[in-house]
């Protein structure tokens, strides 16, 4: 059964549930050596304190699965996701929570553009927009 919603529901104002993460170090080293993102400061406590990082901090393709899956786990997983366009902010570190949040900005065509913004207790970790085109469900 498909959770989409018609784009119909999906006007401009509808907000996305809110969904908090728990930011692990497991899940920081264990993202980025999934996304073969073997850069130190995302598994080396040591390096990235050397670096002038606080702490290891998640990386920029975990951030953008992070914010589809976001979209997606709402919308259902038959969305056909046309962009995500993103912009990092605060760093997201071990220890920390991130609060996802969305609002649909707009509708034309069948595909909806959201706004995620992705917040840590430093501020916004990542802010931008997702397109998708929905699929109508039928009667």
């Amino acid at each position: 059964m498909s959770t989409a919603h018609p784009t119909t529901t999906l006007a401009p104002g509808h907000t996305l549930p809110a969904w908090s993460l728990p930011i692990t170090p497991t899940l920081v080293v264990s993202t980025a050596l999934a996304t073969r993102d073997f850069q130190d400061v995302h598994h080396d406590r040591d390096v990235a304190q050397a670096a002038g990082s606080k702490d290891i901090f998640l990386n920029i393709l975990t951030s953008t699965a992070l914010v589809e899956r976001y979209v997606t786990d709402h919308l259902g997983h038959d969305v056909d996701v046309r962009g995500i366009s993103i912009r990092l902010g605060a760093p997201a570190y071990p220890y920390d929570t991130l609060h996802l949040s969305g609002e649909v900005v707009a509708v034309a065509d069948g595909v909806v553009e959201l706004r995620v913004t992705g917040a840590v207790s430093l501020g916004d970790h990542v802010v931008g927009t997702v397109r998708v085109a929905v699929a109508e469900v039928s009667a």
